[in-house]
């Protein structure tokens, strides 16, 4: 656990939130977290709030955009109080932490987080493979950050111990591709639908959200990714030749 899970806050605005995340970090046995534009901190402060901690301040990363900090993930999972139109909505918790433990033997998982005010805005949202909604009175369904993150890597830590009985564990499935792998999928795909002039009027960005979404359904491995981005450029080149030769 300690090496397959990313904790990546995006935009975290109070740094004592920070400190409580860090301390269920070390209480759940975790250790990679990664802020995305944090708003200016102290890392003693962090240290006052979670102590003997300096392993995973020693590891801290912090990253200018969110595409930077999920680019090696091969899985996303937000989190959010309320569904969202197009993105699937998970609530069966203990069910999903084995699932992920299973997923992050092709590779790292991140565990999303977005800011204390607003929560996951939809651009990040965007980059999730799927979203938990943690079980909460409806009457008051708002948690906490860092209790949303205690919340979940506490189920992550309990269904750990069920992988590594003694019956043999299934095949792992082929490695799906990267973040960033995926963004220069979705960057090819782009360029093709302006060469051919797709959209018609207004702006590309309802036809790229769902292209996407359906990109993070399918779930391509490295080289079916690739492949995709091969064709859409194919295509932006075919476009340019047959434009010189009119």
């Amino acid at each position: 656990m300690r090496d397959t899970f990313l904790v990546v806050l995006h935009r975290p605005r109070d740094v004592r939130n920070i400190g409580a995340v860090v301390r269920a970090m070390k209480n759940m046995g975790f250790a990679r977290l990664r802020l995305v534009r944090p708003a200016p901190f102290d890392p003693a402060d962090i240290g006052g709030i979670a102590h003997r901690s300096d392993d995973i301040l020693a590891a801290l990363e912090v990253y200018d955009t969110l595409d930077a900090a999920l680019a090696d993930a091969v899985y996303v999972l937000g989190t959010s109080e309320r569904p969202h139109p197009g993105r699937p909505l998970r609530a069966d918790v203990r069910p999903l932490a084995a699932e992920l433990h299973a997923r992050a033997a092709a590779g790292p998982v991140a565990l999303l987080f977005g800011p204390e005010d607003n929560g996951l805005d939809a651009a990040a949202l965007d980059r999730c493979h799927a979203l938990l909604s943690l079980p909460a009175d409806p009457a008051y369904p708002s948690l906490n950050l860092a209790q949303a993150a205690m919340l979940l890597l506490y189920e992550l830590r309990q269904a750990a111990p069920a992988l590594s009985a003694s019956a043999p564990a299934p095949a792992p499935p082929p490695a799906p591709a990267t973040q960033a792998e995926l963004a220069a999928a979705v960057d090819a795909i782009e360029r093709a639908i302006d060469a051919i002039g797709f959209v018609k009027s207004g702006t590309p960005a309802p036809t790229m959200r769902r292209l996407r979404a359906l990109l993070l359904r399918a779930a391509p491995d490295p080289r079916e990714a690739a492949l995709v981005a091969a064709i859409a450029r194919e295509v932006v080149q075919a476009m340019r030749r047959a434009r010189e030769e009119r």
